[in-house]
Parts: C-alpha cells; structure tokens; sequence
C-alpha cells in the first residue's frame, strides 16, 4: 500500500504537469509562467520551492542531534526572511526581467551578467543534488532499493517531471504539494507522541538543553540564518523568479507574508519529531539500527515505518517526496533559466528563436540533474551543512550589488564586478579555513566585505546610470 500511494501521488504530478506542458506557448510563458501568478499560488510555489530536504529530513536530523527543538530555527527564520522579502517584492517585480544575472547585464553590463550566471548556476547544482539525496533516502527506506539505485531512479523522475512545463506546471503541483507537506508531516507528531507513551514520558527522557528553544542551536547562528536566508532567497533565482512571475507588485507582497505565515507554523513539525525520536531511541521503543548504520538523516523515515499506520507512512512518503521535488524542480528550473536566457542567447546563439531557446533550457534543466546525481552519489552526511554553504555562496556574491542596484541609482558597474568576486572569494575562505566558526559565519563575512568593497568603489569611481 505504501508504494501504491506514492505510485498514485508521482502521477498525479505527471499529470498535473503534463497538462500545464500543453499550455506552454513560449520561454516567458515556460521561464515566469506568463507574469500572472496571484498572492495565493506565489505563497504556494515559495513556501514549497524553499521547503525540500533540509527542512524536512535535514531539521528532524538536527532535533535528533545536538539542537533539540531548537532546530525549529532553520525553518522559523524562513519565516522573518519572507517578512523582509515582503518589503522589496515589489520591486523585484517591477525589474521585469526573468532572471537574476538577466538584472545584472541591463544594470551593470555584460559583464556582470556572465559573472553573475556562472557563479549561481554551481549552487543550482548543489542545491539539486540535496534534494536528490533526501528523496532517494526516502525511496530507499520505502522500498528495500540501495542508495544508488533510488537515487538514479529518482533523478530521472524529477527530471522528467521538471522539464515538461516550466514554472507554470511548477506553480501548479507546488500549491499541491505544499498542502500534502504541511497535512503528511503534520499527522506524523500525534502518532509518534502517543507511540513514545505521550509528551510527558518524552519530556522526562529528554535533557532539559533540549527543549530549549534557543539553547541548541545558539542566537549567533538564529540571527546568521536571517541573515544569510535574507541575503540569499532575495538574489536566489529559484525564489525571485517567482516574484518576477507575480501579476503586479502587490501580489507579490502578499504572496511572501502568506508563506511567511506557513513557515512559522510549518517550523515546529519535524524538530518536535527529531526530539520524540531522540526520546523513543532512549526508552528502546524505536529501533535505531537504520539510523546508526546510515546517519541521523534517516530518522523521519525510520520513526515513520515504526510507529505509523500503513496508510500515514505512504502519505507522510508521498508528502517528504514532495518537500523533495518541489525544491528540486525549482532549481532545476532556475539553472536552466539561467543558461538558456544569459549564456547561450547572449553569448553562443544571439539570433536564437523563442522557441529554440525554450529546448535549450529543458537540456540544460536534464544536464543539471546529471550532475546533480553525481554530487548526490556522493552521498553527503550532514544535508544542512551542503545546503548552508551553497545558500551563502550566493549570498556573499550577489546580494549586495543586486538590491542596491534596485534602490542606489549610483551604483556602477565595476563595484559590482569586483565585490561579486570578492565576496565569493571569502565566502570560500571562510568555509575552508574557519570550519569551526557558527553555521552561516561564512555567509554573513561575504556580505559585510562585499558591502564595504561595493561602497568604496562606488565612491571612488562614481558614474551615474540608469535605474
């Protein structure tokens, strides 16, 4: 039954998408699903196309491991970053690009606009191959299959399935799969809770540090994921192309506080399910064998076969799938944007038709997920960690010139050139050298040189430009 379920929800998807395919009359239509998405169907392709791996399997991880409930955090500050999203939507919409580096090269030149495309599409891979990794450890758990052979399996799904609609097919299945993650997920907390004897006996076999909501994770690292979420879905293609996609600026408001709000309830579910795990492994009512052999990655889905219904574990499969896929898709989505539209219909065919554009961004969408596949063979321990990285990669680079570049109307061309390189560059630094420093140190460094190199250049070699 639980194969069946998740049998019947991946068509369903298919489907789903392979009607919107036929309504696909062009690249914008494919790319920024025709400009017409309203408040509700962007909080839906927003709260699902941020919500994957990481804050699913990667939080429970984490609540099962050393931050308790305090894991809550790493969804919750989704929730202020859309907050704060909410107050430059609009303007990201009014930009009427449809991509991030696209922004760039009006703005600031050629220049930056290949910079700008190189640099976020490797991220893009990373990003993809996270959400690979979480969805074939769910197939693996689900079906008996090696790591591998789910992984590959799933790859040539996701891949399929992104790259028959665009971000219209995507808008679509994301509004429904961010309605079977919230309910799937959801339903797992009163089973597993009544299955470790109630919330009593789990508080009394946890350590108090643990039902702390802070204590865990640490506020240098709570206010390191604002920052760096901020910094990184605003200039991150997978989010603001859906604001690029919003019918006007105020549908774009509303669309980030509405899946603000999902985030902040959506937060508490799977690091309550870390700790009731953690609690269950203590008592001996939950087997950990899986989770010792495999990493604590495997958690939910181990919690999941243990304790649930037949029926709960293929809906609560059906519903980490989706987390998975419509993150996945997403990046796919964004990665194929970005090449199609910013490297080869400005650098290797310029006379390119629409509709020839429209194929090279699906080849580009199916390249990206082969070598995604071939980072998530790698078979990465610490999913958050990979995640961390590739979000402030973007966001040590990008943010500063992108925003400023909206509002500063003295902002040049070459400061944005030199603290996109400079920023990426201590971004790395800092991840190579200082791996001891809090999670999202290296995000918050990237962006405070790149501030202060992009200010300084702006002033020393002024030159007013265009808004």
């Amino acid at each position: 039954m639980i194969i069946a379920i998740v049998v019947v929800y991946l068509l369903g998807m298919h489907g789903v998408a392979y009607w919107a395919s036929r309504r696909i009359k062009g690249n914008e239509d494919f790319m920024v699903a025709g400009r017409r998405l309203g408040p509700f169907m962007l909080a839906g392709t927003l709260a699902a196309t941020e919500l994957g791996g990481g804050s699913s399997l990667g939080v429970t991880e984490k609540a099962y491991g050393n931050w308790g409930l305090s894991a809550l955090w790493y969804v919750l500050a989704m929730a202020v970053t859309f907050v704060l999203l909410s107050l430059v939507a609009p303007k990201l919409r009014g930009a009427m690009v449809k991509t991030v580096p696209e922004f760039f090269r009006a703005r600031y030149g050629p220049k930056n606009g290949l910079v700008t495309a190189l640099i976020m599409i490797f991220p893009m891979v990373g990003l993809t191959a996270i959400q690979l990794m979480a969805s074939a450890t769910i197939l693996s758990v689900m079906t008996g299959l090696s790591y591998w052979l789910s992984a590959i399996i799933v790859t040539v799904l996701v891949t399929e399935y992104s790259i028959l609609g665009g971000l219209w097919s995507v808008t679509l299945t994301d509004v429904v799969q961010w309605l079977l993650i919230t309910f799937g997920t959801a339903a797992v907390v009163p089973f597993a809770i009544s299955a470790a004897g109630g919330w009593d006996n789990v508080v009394a076999h946890l350590p108090a540090e643990r039902l702390s909501l802070t204590a865990g994770i640490g506020w240098p690292t709570i206010c390191a994921l604002v920052v760096m979420y901020f910094t990184s879905f605003a200039v991150g293609q997978e989010a603001v192309q859906r604001f690029y996609a919003a019918r006007d600026g105020k549908a774009a408001r509303r669309g980030a506080l509405l899946a603000a709000l999902f985030y902040a309830g959506y937060a508490f579910i799977p690091a309550l399910i870390g700790i009731v795990a953690f609690s269950m492994v203590q008592t001996g009512t939950l087997d950990a064998t899986m989770i010792e052999q495999n990493g604590a990655r495997y958690v939910l889905p181990t919690l999941a076969t243990q304790v649930l219904p037949t029926f709960m574990v293929g809906l609560l499969f059906a519903a980490l799938i989706s987390a998975t896929m419509s993150s996945a898709d997403s990046d796919m989505l964004a990665a194929g944007s970005i090449f199609s539209n910013d490297i080869y219909r400005i650098y290797i065919h310029p006379d390119a038709s629409d509709a020839r554009v429209l194929r090279v961004t699906r080849w580009a969408m199916a390249a990206v997920g082969a070598l995604s596949l071939g980072v998530a063979l790698l078979d990465w321990k610490d999913m958050i960690t990979v995640l961390m990285f590739s979000f402030a990669l973007r966001a040590g680079g990008e943010f500063i010139p992108y925003i400023a570049g909206h509002y500063w109307r003295k902002a040049t061309g070459v400061s944005s050139l030199a603290s996109i390189v400079v920023g990426c560059g201590v971004v790395i630094y800092v991840k190579l050298n200082h791996p001891d420093w809090f999670q999202g140190a290296d995000a918050i460094a990237g962006v405070g040189v790149n501030a202060v190199v992009f200010a300084t250049l702006t002033h020393l070699f002024p030159k007013k430009t265009a808004l």
